[in-house]
Protein backbone atom coordinates (compact mmCIF):
# COMPACT_ATOMS: atom_id res chain seq x y z
CA UNK A 1 0.00 0.00 0.00
CA UNK A 2 0.99 3.33 -0.86
CA UNK A 3 2.03 5.70 1.72
CA UNK A 4 0.61 9.46 1.47
CA UNK A 5 3.42 11.13 2.52
CA UNK A 6 5.01 9.97 -0.98
CA UNK A 7 2.02 10.71 -2.60
CA UNK A 8 2.34 14.25 -1.47
CA UNK A 9 6.12 14.37 -2.54
CA UNK A 10 5.01 13.02 -5.99
CA UNK A 11 2.29 15.53 -6.99
CA UNK A 12 4.72 18.22 -6.04
CA UNK A 13 6.98 17.19 -8.92
CA UNK A 14 7.06 19.35 -11.70
CA UNK A 15 5.52 17.92 -15.26
CA UNK A 16 9.03 17.76 -17.91
CA UNK A 17 8.93 14.56 -19.24
CA UNK A 18 8.92 14.04 -22.49
CA UNK A 19 5.99 11.73 -22.70
CA UNK A 20 3.98 14.60 -20.46
CA UNK A 21 3.77 12.46 -17.46
CA UNK A 22 4.33 13.52 -13.91
CA UNK A 23 4.85 12.28 -10.58
CA UNK A 24 1.10 11.42 -9.99
CA UNK A 25 0.99 9.11 -13.12
CA UNK A 26 4.60 7.75 -12.49
CA UNK A 27 3.18 7.07 -8.39
CA UNK A 28 0.00 5.46 -9.61
CA UNK A 29 0.72 3.40 -12.06
CA UNK A 30 1.20 0.00 -10.37
CA UNK A 31 -1.62 1.20 -8.08
CA UNK A 32 -4.66 1.51 -9.65
CA UNK A 33 -4.43 -1.96 -10.68
CA UNK A 34 -4.73 -2.78 -7.46
CA UNK A 35 -7.46 -5.96 -6.70
CA UNK A 36 -8.91 -4.05 -3.87
CA UNK A 37 -12.53 -3.29 -3.71
CA UNK A 38 -13.49 -0.06 -6.04
CA UNK A 39 -15.67 2.23 -4.55
CA UNK A 40 -18.67 3.46 -6.13
CA UNK A 41 -18.34 7.00 -7.63
CA UNK A 42 -21.62 9.27 -8.05
CA UNK A 43 -21.05 12.74 -10.49
CA UNK A 44 -23.94 14.51 -10.79
CA UNK A 45 -24.38 17.76 -12.79
CA UNK A 46 -26.46 20.74 -10.89
CA UNK A 47 -25.94 24.30 -12.27
CA UNK A 48 -22.91 24.05 -14.92
CA UNK A 49 -21.63 23.86 -18.24
CA UNK A 50 -20.34 20.64 -18.09
CA UNK A 51 -16.69 22.41 -18.34
CA UNK A 52 -15.13 20.52 -15.54
CA UNK A 53 -16.16 17.18 -17.23
CA UNK A 54 -15.14 18.41 -20.28
CA UNK A 55 -11.96 19.62 -18.58
CA UNK A 56 -11.12 15.85 -17.17
CA UNK A 57 -12.23 14.32 -20.71
CA UNK A 58 -8.67 16.27 -21.68
CA UNK A 59 -6.62 14.65 -18.54
CA UNK A 60 -3.38 12.40 -19.41
CA UNK A 61 -0.86 10.50 -17.81
CA UNK A 62 -3.52 8.97 -16.14
CA UNK A 63 -5.90 9.11 -18.00
CA UNK A 64 -9.47 10.19 -16.97
CA UNK A 65 -10.79 6.36 -18.49
CA UNK A 66 -8.01 4.65 -16.67
CA UNK A 67 -8.95 6.36 -13.26
CA UNK A 68 -12.79 5.53 -13.93
CA UNK A 69 -11.61 1.43 -15.00
CA UNK A 70 -9.77 1.14 -12.25
CA UNK A 71 -9.88 3.41 -9.13
CA UNK A 72 -13.66 3.93 -8.39
CA UNK A 73 -16.59 2.14 -10.00
CA UNK A 74 -18.40 4.88 -11.75
CA UNK A 75 -22.84 4.41 -11.13
CA UNK A 76 -23.73 7.45 -12.18
CA UNK A 77 -22.56 10.44 -14.08
CA UNK A 78 -25.05 12.40 -16.62
CA UNK A 79 -22.52 13.44 -18.96
CA UNK A 80 -20.91 9.99 -19.61
CA UNK A 81 -22.66 7.18 -18.72
CA UNK A 82 -24.48 5.01 -21.00
CA UNK A 83 -27.57 4.39 -19.65
CA UNK A 84 -30.26 7.38 -19.28
CA UNK A 85 -33.74 7.56 -18.09
CA UNK A 86 -35.04 4.43 -15.77
CA UNK A 87 -31.93 2.36 -15.83
CA UNK A 88 -29.98 5.21 -14.90
CA UNK A 89 -32.38 6.42 -12.30
CA UNK A 90 -32.42 3.04 -10.73
CA UNK A 91 -28.09 2.50 -10.52
CA UNK A 92 -28.47 6.20 -8.71
CA UNK A 93 -30.77 4.93 -6.17
CA UNK A 94 -29.47 1.82 -5.42
CA UNK A 95 -25.87 3.26 -5.24
CA UNK A 96 -27.28 5.82 -2.73
CA UNK A 97 -29.17 2.79 -0.76
CA UNK A 98 -26.65 0.99 -0.48
CA UNK A 99 -24.65 4.39 1.08
CA UNK A 100 -20.35 4.35 0.80
CA UNK A 101 -20.22 6.17 -1.98
CA UNK A 102 -18.24 8.92 -3.00
CA UNK A 103 -19.84 11.72 -4.30
CA UNK A 104 -18.71 14.24 -6.63
CA UNK A 105 -20.97 17.41 -7.75
CA UNK A 106 -20.37 19.69 -10.32
CA UNK A 107 -22.31 22.70 -10.81
CA UNK A 108 -23.73 25.30 -8.02
CA UNK A 109 -26.78 24.05 -6.44
CA UNK A 110 -30.14 26.55 -7.44
CA UNK A 111 -31.87 27.37 -4.27
CA UNK A 112 -34.57 29.68 -5.59
CA UNK A 113 -37.83 28.76 -6.69
CA UNK A 114 -38.23 25.96 -4.68
CA UNK A 115 -35.00 24.65 -6.39
CA UNK A 116 -36.78 24.42 -9.51
CA UNK A 117 -34.04 26.27 -11.98
CA UNK A 118 -32.20 22.99 -11.98
CA UNK A 119 -33.89 19.83 -12.09
CA UNK A 120 -31.90 16.94 -12.98
CA UNK A 121 -34.57 14.63 -13.46
CA UNK A 122 -38.53 13.63 -12.80
CA UNK A 123 -39.05 10.57 -10.45
CA UNK A 124 -42.71 8.80 -10.28
CA UNK A 125 -43.88 11.81 -11.87
CA UNK A 126 -42.21 14.17 -9.49
CA UNK A 127 -39.57 16.40 -10.12
CA UNK A 128 -36.21 15.99 -8.33
CA UNK A 129 -34.35 19.26 -8.15
CA UNK A 130 -30.35 19.77 -7.77
CA UNK A 131 -30.92 20.54 -3.84
CA UNK A 132 -32.75 17.86 -3.31
CA UNK A 133 -30.68 15.29 -4.79
CA UNK A 134 -27.53 16.99 -2.92
CA UNK A 135 -29.79 16.62 0.44
CA UNK A 136 -30.32 13.03 -0.36
CA UNK A 137 -27.13 11.89 -1.43
CA UNK A 138 -25.06 13.85 0.48
CA UNK A 139 -25.59 11.69 4.00
CA UNK A 140 -25.38 8.45 2.58
CA UNK A 141 -22.34 9.01 1.26
CA UNK A 142 -18.33 8.14 2.15
CA UNK A 143 -16.66 11.33 0.90
CA UNK A 144 -18.35 14.32 -0.91
CA UNK A 145 -16.28 16.37 -3.80
CA UNK A 146 -17.22 19.82 -5.01
CA UNK A 147 -15.91 19.80 -8.36
CA UNK A 148 -15.19 23.02 -10.10
CA UNK A 149 -15.74 26.78 -8.76
CA UNK A 150 -19.66 26.67 -9.09
CA UNK A 151 -19.61 23.59 -7.00
CA UNK A 152 -17.33 24.75 -4.87
CA UNK A 153 -18.29 28.51 -3.82
CA UNK A 154 -21.07 28.91 -6.57
CA UNK A 155 -18.79 30.33 -9.09
CA UNK A 156 -20.66 31.82 -12.80
CA UNK A 157 -23.52 30.54 -11.60
CA UNK A 158 -23.96 32.23 -8.57
CA UNK A 159 -22.62 35.28 -10.44
CA UNK A 160 -24.48 38.76 -9.43
CA UNK A 161 -27.78 39.15 -10.07
CA UNK A 162 -28.08 35.47 -9.05
CA UNK A 163 -31.46 34.68 -9.54
CA UNK A 164 -31.42 31.32 -9.37
CA UNK A 165 -30.15 31.61 -5.69
CA UNK A 166 -26.90 29.57 -6.68
CA UNK A 167 -24.78 28.28 -3.84
CA UNK A 168 -22.02 26.22 -3.47
CA UNK A 169 -22.04 22.64 -1.78
CA UNK A 170 -20.60 23.48 1.28
CA UNK A 171 -23.06 26.33 1.64
CA UNK A 172 -25.75 23.90 2.09
CA UNK A 173 -23.88 20.86 3.50
CA UNK A 174 -22.36 21.38 6.85
CA UNK A 175 -22.21 18.82 9.16
CA UNK A 176 -20.32 16.47 6.50
CA UNK A 177 -16.69 17.94 5.31
CA UNK A 178 -16.46 18.83 1.77
CA UNK A 179 -13.41 18.78 -0.08
CA UNK A 180 -13.82 21.93 -2.56
CA UNK A 181 -11.53 21.30 -5.92
CA UNK A 182 -12.23 24.76 -7.30
CA UNK A 183 -11.42 25.92 -11.08
CA UNK A 184 -12.82 26.96 -14.10
CA UNK A 185 -12.55 24.35 -15.42
CA UNK A 186 -10.85 22.47 -12.84
CA UNK A 187 -7.16 20.98 -14.02
CA UNK A 188 -7.71 17.20 -14.53
CA UNK A 189 -4.79 16.76 -11.63
CA UNK A 190 -6.47 18.38 -9.23
CA UNK A 191 -9.50 16.21 -9.13
CA UNK A 192 -7.85 12.79 -9.74
CA UNK A 193 -5.16 13.68 -7.32
CA UNK A 194 -7.87 14.52 -4.98
CA UNK A 195 -9.83 11.48 -6.20
CA UNK A 196 -6.59 9.13 -5.61
CA UNK A 197 -5.99 10.30 -1.90
CA UNK A 198 -9.77 10.06 -0.99
CA UNK A 199 -9.86 6.41 -1.90
CA UNK A 200 -6.05 5.27 -1.25
CA UNK A 201 -5.39 7.99 2.26
CA UNK A 202 -8.88 8.97 3.03
CA UNK A 203 -8.95 13.37 3.70
CA UNK A 204 -6.67 15.35 2.39
CA UNK A 205 -5.06 18.20 4.48
CA UNK A 206 -7.30 20.99 3.56
CA UNK A 207 -6.84 25.11 3.51
CA UNK A 208 -9.35 27.14 5.19
CA UNK A 209 -11.64 26.51 2.12
CA UNK A 210 -11.43 23.06 2.36
CA UNK A 211 -9.33 22.73 -0.44
CA UNK A 212 -6.43 20.25 -0.69
CA UNK A 213 -3.49 22.02 0.15
CA UNK A 214 -1.56 19.81 -2.20
CA UNK A 215 -2.49 22.02 -5.31
CA UNK A 216 -3.80 24.90 -3.82
CA UNK A 217 -1.54 25.45 -0.80
CA UNK A 218 0.37 28.37 -2.68
CA UNK A 219 -0.38 30.71 -4.76
CA UNK A 220 -0.34 31.90 -8.49
CA UNK A 221 2.08 34.83 -7.32
CA UNK A 222 4.40 32.58 -5.15
CA UNK A 223 5.01 30.24 -7.87
CA UNK A 224 4.60 32.09 -11.22
CA UNK A 225 7.62 32.26 -13.61
CA UNK A 226 7.39 36.40 -13.78
CA UNK A 227 7.57 37.09 -10.23
CA UNK A 228 11.42 38.69 -10.13
CA UNK A 229 9.86 41.15 -12.68
CA UNK A 230 7.01 42.13 -9.74
CA UNK A 231 10.13 41.83 -7.13
CA UNK A 232 12.03 44.25 -9.28
CA UNK A 233 8.57 46.55 -9.90
CA UNK A 234 8.52 45.72 -13.10
CA UNK A 235 4.89 45.95 -14.61
CA UNK A 236 3.33 45.21 -18.06
CA UNK A 237 1.79 48.49 -19.87
CA UNK A 238 -0.41 46.05 -21.97
CA UNK A 239 -1.36 42.36 -22.45
CA UNK A 240 1.46 40.67 -24.57
CA UNK A 241 4.43 42.72 -22.50
CA UNK A 242 7.06 40.33 -20.95
CA UNK A 243 6.66 41.67 -17.24
CA UNK A 244 4.77 41.33 -14.23
CA UNK A 245 0.64 41.67 -15.06
CA UNK A 246 -0.69 43.20 -11.75
CA UNK A 247 -0.88 46.44 -12.82
CA UNK A 248 -3.19 45.07 -16.03
CA UNK A 249 -5.25 43.07 -12.98
CA UNK A 250 -4.11 39.52 -12.57
CA UNK A 251 -4.76 38.24 -9.30
CA UNK A 252 -2.10 35.88 -8.84
CA UNK A 253 -1.37 37.40 -5.29
CA UNK A 254 -4.52 35.85 -3.77
CA UNK A 255 -5.21 33.33 -5.77
CA UNK A 256 -3.90 29.55 -4.08
CA UNK A 257 -3.25 26.72 -7.00
CA UNK A 258 0.03 25.43 -9.06
CA UNK A 259 -1.08 26.44 -12.12
CA UNK A 260 2.30 27.78 -13.09
CA UNK A 261 3.90 24.55 -12.56
CA UNK A 262 0.85 21.78 -13.34
CA UNK A 263 -0.16 23.67 -16.35
CA UNK A 264 -2.60 22.99 -18.58
CA UNK A 265 -3.45 21.20 -22.02
CA UNK A 266 -1.88 18.46 -21.94
CA UNK A 267 1.06 20.41 -20.24
CA UNK A 268 1.18 22.93 -22.72
CA UNK A 269 0.44 26.30 -21.29
CA UNK A 270 -1.51 28.36 -18.43
CA UNK A 271 -2.63 31.81 -19.20
CA UNK A 272 0.19 34.02 -17.80
CA UNK A 273 2.36 32.40 -20.20
CA UNK A 274 -0.41 33.02 -22.75
CA UNK A 275 -0.26 36.66 -22.06
CA UNK A 276 -3.42 36.74 -20.30
CA UNK A 277 -3.28 37.90 -16.56
CA UNK A 278 -5.10 35.23 -13.66
CA UNK A 279 -8.28 35.59 -12.56
CA UNK A 280 -8.26 34.05 -9.68
CA UNK A 281 -10.45 31.47 -11.01
CA UNK A 282 -10.35 29.03 -7.50
CA UNK A 283 -10.94 31.66 -5.11
CA UNK A 284 -14.23 31.93 -3.31
CA UNK A 285 -16.41 34.88 -4.53
CA UNK A 286 -15.16 34.29 -8.30
CA UNK A 287 -15.97 35.50 -10.64
CA UNK A 288 -17.69 39.06 -9.17
CA UNK A 289 -14.54 39.96 -6.67
CA UNK A 290 -11.75 39.14 -9.51
CA UNK A 291 -14.20 41.38 -11.64
CA UNK A 292 -13.19 44.07 -13.42
CA UNK A 293 -10.46 41.43 -14.78
CA UNK A 294 -8.34 43.82 -16.10
CA UNK A 295 -8.21 46.22 -13.17
CA UNK A 296 -5.46 45.79 -10.64
CA UNK A 297 -5.67 44.24 -7.46
CA UNK A 298 -5.67 46.79 -4.86
CA UNK A 299 -8.42 49.06 -6.70
CA UNK A 300 -10.90 45.32 -6.49
CA UNK A 301 -9.44 44.09 -2.87
CA UNK A 302 -8.82 47.78 -1.15
CA UNK A 303 -9.03 46.08 2.23
CA UNK A 304 -4.98 45.58 3.66
CA UNK A 305 -3.18 42.41 5.17
CA UNK A 306 -2.70 40.20 2.11
CA UNK A 307 0.24 37.71 1.27
CA UNK A 308 1.87 37.06 -1.96
CA UNK A 309 3.76 33.50 -0.83
CA UNK A 310 0.60 31.63 0.78
CA UNK A 311 -3.10 31.24 0.16
CA UNK A 312 -2.97 34.16 2.25
CA UNK A 313 -3.97 35.38 5.79
CA UNK A 314 -6.50 34.36 7.80
CA UNK A 315 -8.78 36.68 6.80
CA UNK A 316 -7.94 37.71 2.97
CA UNK A 317 -7.95 40.56 1.84
CA UNK A 318 -11.17 40.49 -0.08
CA UNK A 319 -13.22 38.90 2.76
CA UNK A 320 -14.33 40.47 6.26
Amino acid sequence: MAHPDSFQNFCHIRRGRPDGSDGLARYSEGDLFSPAPKPALVWFEANACSGDSISLLNSVAPGLSQILCSLVAVKYWNALMPDQGTRAREMLFQTAEAGDFILAVEGAIATAGQGRYVIPFQNDGSVFTSEELLHYLAPKSRFIMAVGTCAAFGGPAAARPNPSGSKGVWELIQDRPVINVPGCPVNPDWFIGTLYHLVRFGLPEVDRYQRPTLFYGQTIHSLCQRRSYFDHHCFAAAPGDAECMYSLGCMGPVAGADCPNRLWNDHLNWPVKASTPCIGCTKSGFPDRSSPFDVPLPEKLPRRGGRADASGPKKPPEEA
